[in-house]
């Protein structure tokens, strides 16, 4: 491990807060059997972290691995948040190189946090102008969070009017049994909902009645609420 890996995990250290980690472990479920079993946090706050991502952004793609396969989650957070700012900067064979560095650790992207901080930002820009179908292979993984990457990636898709490989996913995920990839649907639903109603409500008239609930509920969060309560009353 290089000094300046050592240098960023002491500074981290300092930062954390024994009371605040003990708060996230519950948040994040780190219990026997939850979904992140077995996960240690120190008790940094993000916006520490994103201060230190622009402070170490030039660091080495090797260093930012090794901070993205520490057992600590603030440093997996911190190294995939240096990761977004380094391909947003980089050119395309750079981008590359994170794209591929991002698939060859996805095991240790694995709480809903550092999905959600980092699956549009690397996974759905570098797919933009390329074939979806890693997101289809994701999606049919048995691990939960390959899953929601494969959903939240699309964000970037959906920021820029393109729905349809979102719908697609979602169609596909609607049988899911995990909680957090109904929540991650949901969302990505309201998003095109946000710019585009009437796709939504094409989706969801073809499909509503099947989904789970949560999805369903987080899908027709916006909207209003004798129609959200019509959706929810099977009226629609």
């Amino acid at each position: 491990m290089t000094s300046l890996v050592h240098e960023i995990q002491n500074r981290l250290k300092k930062i954390g807060n024994d009371e605040k980690a003990k708060v996230l472990q519950r948040f994040f479920k780190t219990g026997p059997g939850e979904y992140g079993e077995g996960d240690i946090f120190i008790g940094v706050k993000v916006p520490e972290l994103r201060k230190l991502a622009r402070e170490y952004q030039s660091i080495t793609e090797q260093d930012v691995e090794q901070l993205l396969q520490s057992l600590i989650h603030e440093e997996r957070l911190l190294a995939l948040l240096i990761l977004v700012r380094q391909y947003a900067q980089g050119d395309e064979a750079s981008k590359r190189r994170i794209y591929e560095l991002y698939l060859n650790n996805i095991q240790y992207v694995n709480n809903w946090d550092l999905v959600d901080a980092s699956a549009e930002h690397i996974v759905g820009a570098f797919l933009m102008d390329k074939d979806k179908e890693p997101l289809f292979r994701l999606a049919k993984s048995e691990n939960l969070w390959e899953r929601r990457i494969s959903v939240m990636a699309t964000f970037h898709f959906i920021k820029r009017g393109h729905f349809s490989v979102t719908l697609d996913l979602v169609e596909r995920l609607l049988s899911d049994k995990e909680d957090l990839i109904h929540k991650a649907t949901g969302w990505m639903l309201r998003e095109i909902g946000k710019r585009a109603m009437s796709v939504e409500e094409d989706f969801l008239g073809a499909h509503y009645q099947k989904m789970p609930r949560t999805m369903l509920r987080y899908a027709i969060e916006r909207f209003p609420e004798c129609r959200r309560q019509k959706y929810l009353r099977g009226q629609i």
